[in-house]
């Protein structure tokens, strides 16, 4: 099975000697699941001929804010809906997951609340799961019948379904916490500093990255959510 990765970022350019990019953060998420990727880095400009050049579809995060007035994001919500319309699984993942809400009509800005960095609890349908997060921005409306799969009191938008084909979480399942800790060092100037010392004190409690990841190739897969 193909997945294409629609990339709208890049990791910090200090740290992907390291660690990569995010597409090779995802293809290490997804491994053991037969996958191959292909990426479409429409951050530059880049993208594919429609929703049939791969057999399902990613959008990654971003520095970028889905309300910023770039030609990409536009082109990008388009092919959105053209992926949801045929029927082919998308997953979106914090800057994917907002883009893929404002799309399909919903509305995403930052969170007067403040930031979430480092590692967040959020209620799964009464189970608790723990990943590493990094945003302001969030989706403060889901689009119209989307289900809300996960909240907690600082975001309570932060999974949703929407239809049978589409899965999107705030959250970061890709992010290690040495890529977490590298991430603050080069992209923290805007987090206070004391929150910095405190998600970084975080990273080092277990969490359910894994356990989301592969929920997500499950989906990738064929899986429907429940």
């Amino acid at each position: 099975m193909r997945i294409g990765i629609l990339q709208t970022g890049h990791a910090p350019d200090e740290t992907r000697a390291e660690f990569g990019d995010y597409p090779e953060m995802f293809a290490a998420l997804f491994g053991g699941h037969g996958f191959s990727f292909q990426t479409f880095p429409v951050v530059d400009g880049v993208f594919p001929e429609g929703p049939d050049a791969a057999d399902g579809w990613l959008i990654t995060g971003s520095r970028h804010g889905v309300y910023e007035d770039l030609p990409w994001i536009g082109q990008l919500e388009a092919l959105v809906r053209e992926i949801v319309a045929s029927g082919k699984p998308l997953v979106g993942v914090c800057f994917g997951h907002q883009v893929i809400a404002q799309a399909l009509g919903g509305k995403v800005g930052k969170f007067e609340g403040g930031w979430a960095v480092g590692r967040q609890e959020y209620d799964f349908g009464g189970e608790t799961l723990a990943m590493n997060a990094w945003h302001q921005d969030q989706v403060l409306e889901p689009p119209e019948g989307a289900r809300v799969l996960a909240r907690n009191p600082f975001c309570r938008n932060a999974a949703l379904a929407i239809g049978d084909n589409v899965l999107t979480v705030q959250a970061h399942p890709e992010f290690g916490p040495d890529f977490m800790r590298a991430l603050m060092a080069h992209r923290g100037g805007a987090v206070p500093p004391e929150q910095l010392a405190e998600a970084e004190r975080s990273l080092d409690q277990p969490n359910d990255s894994a356990r989301v990841g592969r929920l997500l190739a499950d989906f990738l897969a064929g899986e429907k959510t429940k």
